[in-house]
C-alpha cells in the first residue's frame, strides 16, 4: 500500500514514515501543502495522512483542492488542532478520520489499513482466498492456517490483489501502489515479485492476464 504523509515537523515527518514503512507501507514524505494538493491529484495513492498547519497552502486547502479534482483517496489528518471548529472543518473539507497529536503509532497504522480496506468496499477485516487469509487489522497473511513470511514488496503486491480480489489490477498500477515516488520501477522487477509469490502461496491462485496485469483468483 502507498501512503502520502504531508506533514512540516522535521523529526516527526521522518520517524512516521519510518514507522510505516517497518509495517510494509510505501511512503512518499511531502512537507508543505502546495507539493501536497499537486501529487495528492497526480499520482496514485492508497490512502493519505494530510497535518493541518503546513506552510504555503494549510491541510483544509490541500484537502478541498483534492475533493474538487475528483480524488476519493481516504485522508486521515493527524494535526494538533484539538477544537472542534477544526474537526469540523477538516470532516467538511473531506476528511475521513481525525487524530490529535500526541498519538500512539500504532493505533495510526491501524486506522490507515481500516481506511484502506472500507475504501476497498470491504466491511470485515478478514479477507479471504481459497487457502490465503489476510488479516487487514494486523497485517497478517496465513496460508492453510499457518504465517507467511513475506517481504516489503511481496506484502505490498499480495495486499492489492487481497483487497481487490478476482479483479484484474493493471501493471501500472501495482507498480505506482508498490514503490515509492523516487524509486526506479519496471515491469520486470514487478513480474519477479509476482514468480515469488507464487512460488510461496501456489502458482494458480495469482493468474498473468496478457497485456494487462494481475489477478487472484478466489472465485469458485
Amino acid at each position: 500500500m502507498r501512503i502520502l504523509l504531508v506533514e512540516d515537523d522535521r523529526d516527526l515527518g521522518p520517524s512516521v514514515a519510518a514507522a510505516l514503512r517497518s509495517e510494509h507501507f510505501a511512503v512518499d514524505l511531502v512537507t508543505d501543502g502546495v507539493d501536497a494538493a499537486h501529487l495528492g491529484e497526480t499520482e496514485r495513492y492508497d490512502a493519505a495522512v494530510l497535518d493541518l498547519g503546513l506552510p504555503q497552502l494549510d491541510g483544509v486547502g490541500v484537502l478541498k483542492a483534492w475533493r474538487a479534482a475528483g480524488r476519493d483517496l481516504p485522508v486521515l489528518v493527524l494535526t494538533a488542532r484539538e477544537a472542534w471548529s477544526d474537526k469540523v472543518a477538516g470532516f467538511k473539507a473531506g476528511a475521513d478520520d481525525y487524530m490529535v497529536k500526541p498519538f500512539r503509532l500504532d493505533e495510526l497504522v491501524m486506522r490507515l489499513r481500516a481506511l484502506v480496506r472500507r475504501s476497498a468496499g470491504h466491511g470485515q477485516p478478514l479477507l479471504t482466498c481459497g487457502p490465503l487469509t489476510f488479516d487487514t487489522q494486523t497485517g497478517m497473511f496465513e496460508l492453510d492456517g499457518l504465517p507467511l513470511r513475506l517481504t516489503a514488496f511481496e506484502w505490498r503486491v499480495l495486499s492489492q490483489l487481497m483487497l481487490r480480489k478476482d479483479v484484474v489490477i493493471e501493471r501500472l498500477d501495482l507498480l505506482e501502489r508498490v514503490y515509492e515516488g523516487d524509486a526506479d520501477t519496471d515491469s520486470n522487477s514487478l513480474e519477479v515479485i509476482v514468480g515469488r509469490l507464487r512460488k510461496k502461496i501456489g502458482a494458480t491462485l495469482i493468474e498473468t492476464v496478457r497485456g494487462r496485469g494481475y489477478r487472484l483468483v478466489c472465485a469458485g
